[in-house]
């Protein structure tokens, strides 16, 4: 049964009026990092576009994907986000659902335990998810339902923390595509293995879940980015850059810019595009750069996959994945 009603299948995303600003910020080992994330987060305007005010339930979601730090956004970053919310008033919760293992075992090997602990914050997994349907646009005829975390569904908005990373079957993974997961453990495998046989309307179906949550905003580490392949097996590559916006779609269509890409040329940014086309989606939203222009921005050298790998989904390989989550979720 589905438990989230019309009302809160949520159009917020639309972003009217004023520009957007998308904040960009060049940053280099030994830069007072906590100082470089709040004045990028001041100059992303937050305030203004999202509501962020005395008591406000904020999830952040970094990318916990696995105990490999390169895989994982940075933990002092995240600890900089947090402690600049905290400053707000904001109530925060920081959440994942990591492809391997546990959100707090993952967090305590990548260092994010610890960057957390002054905050008095800790790494949470996602809960309890119930079934939400996804708002497929008409290129399909079929009804999706994610299981879809209620910390992320409650909260009044979500801030998105995406590693900056090249991905094998997606292209890119950026501030939309870090919010998949928000679907919950083995709730993940099953969407991948049920809608990710078609690449096209897996990709849909990232777009639809962006559009049921509650607002979106991202900051984005790409100190050093992930290139060549991923989301988790991928080169370093030292991009320098941090980036931020009430608008998750705005921050990733300016990352494709800086990466030599449009939004159509990425699966999941084509399928943002068709939405904003049919009027679903911050259609019509103009973009500001208060701090860098996306050109100020070298990326010469950032390789991503010449020929997208799309997963097969063979039972017996959907069951090797699912044995592997549980043997990593039993491991302290």
């Amino acid at each position: 049964m589905d438990t989230v009603s019309n009302n809160a299948v949520r159009t917020q995303q639309n972003i009217s009026g004023a520009a957007v600003p998308v904040a960009l910020l060049k940053y280099k080992d030994g830069d007072a990092l906590r100082l470089a994330v709040g004045s990028l987060l001041d100059a992303s305007q937050l305030p203004k576009f999202v509501p962020l005010r005395l008591g406000a339930r904020v999830l952040v979601k970094p990318n916990l994907l696995m105990a490999n730090t390169l895989a994982c956004t940075t933990p002092e970053v995240v600890a900089a986000a947090c402690a600049w919310l905290l400053d707000y008033g904001a109530q925060v919760r920081v959440a994942d659902s990591p492809g391997f293992g546990r959100a707090g075992t993952v967090a305590r090997r990548v260092g994010l335990t610890e960057a957390l602990r002054p905050l008095g914050l800790k790494v949470e997994s996602m809960g309890a998810a119930p079934l939400v349907s996804l708002p497929l646009q008409d290129l399909h005829s079929v009804q999706v339902r994610f299981h879809v975390a209620r910390c992320a569904l409650e909260s009044d908005f979500l801030l998105s923390m995406p590693r900056v990373k090249a991905h094998s079957q997606m292209l890119l993974t950026l501030s939309v595509k870090n919010c998949f997961g928000c679907v919950p453990g083995l709730h993940k495998a099953v969407a991948h293995a049920r809608e990710g046989r078609d690449p096209l309307l897996f990709a849909e179906c990232l777009a639809a879940l962006w559009a049921v949550l509650p607002p979106v905003a991202a900051l984005a580490d790409g100190i050093t980015a992930m290139h060549e392949t991923g989301p988790s097996k991928g080169k370093p590559f030292p991009l320098g850059l941090l980036g931020a916006s009430a608008s998750a779609v705005a921050l990733d269509e300016t990352l494709y810019a800086i990466l030599g890409k449009s939004p159509t040329e990425v699966p999941l940014g084509a399928a943002l595009t068709r939405r904003k086309a049919w009027g679903t989606a911050a259609a019509g939203t103009s973009v500001a750069f208060p701090l860098l222009y996306p050109k100020d921005i070298d990326a010469t050298g950032f390789c991503l996959p010449t020929q997208l790998a799309h997963t097969s989904f063979h039972p017996t390989r959907f069951v090797r994945s699912c044995v592997r989550r549980i043997m990593a979720a039993l491991q302290r």
